[in-house]
């Protein structure tokens, strides 16, 4: 599934079971159409399903958009604590492995990002509010990177470098494939780099 963000990268996939390819087919149509321009009978038509199996899965489009986007924001999180746990003694290898991270996330999942983008705000409140504390405590771990690396910064000024990062990172989704993947994520990683290395006060 595209969406699993905080899946390991053991080279091993596991097959995705009928409702993870329901849920990125629908996250597709949602990030193509917008969420109000997608039914419920679009997504089952596109997934070759009756009206009554997708029900089995979801019980409408709400539910999948908090299924696509939960364990995204969840993913991250887990996956930038594990980053910056593994480099306690070097900031700057810390930030280079969470850019590596977020720049492989944001390649794979570029119609969840648009979702984001676009649509978070039609999710409930409570689910809203998860998502949106864990996205929070994502960018708290590069904010503590940050602000190692360049000690005059105040937690609020690498809060802005750290969102300018993602920004950039988050572009995927209005990039066309004129360039291959693999330069893509170089290009990627090296401009976030340079922007978050660079003296602020210079």
């Amino acid at each position: 599934m595209a969406t699993g963000a905080g899946a390991p990268a053991s080279g091993v996939r596991r097959r995705r079971s009928r409702r993870e390819e329901i849920l990125e087919i629908a996250v597709g149509l949602f990030a193509a159409r917008g969420y109000h321009g997608v039914s419920m009978d679009d997504i089952g038509s596109a997934a070759g399903v009756t009206g009554p199996a997708l029900y089995h899965h979801f019980a409408g489009k709400e539910a999948m958009l908090v299924a696509a986007l939960m364990p995204v924001s969840d993913g991250l999180l887990a996956g930038g604590r594990q980053r910056v746990a593994e480099h306690p003694d070097s900031a700057r290898t810390a930030l280079e492995s969470l850019i590596d991270f977020h720049v492989e996330f944001a390649l794979a999942n570029p119609a969840v990002i648009a979702l984001h983008l676009h649509e978070l705000d039609r999710l409930p409140e409570e689910p809203r509010r998860q998502i949106r504390r864990l996205q929070r405590l994502y960018v708290e771990e590069w904010v503590g990177v940050l602000t190692a690396l360049h000690p005059k910064l105040s937690a609020g000024e690498a809060r802005v470098l750290a969102h300018a990062a993602f920004g950039l990172m988050n572009s995927t989704p209005f990039l066309g494939g004129e360039v291959d993947r693999q330069r893509r994520a170089a290009l990627l990683r090296a401009a976030t780099l340079a922007a978050l290395l660079a003296d602020p006060d210079d």
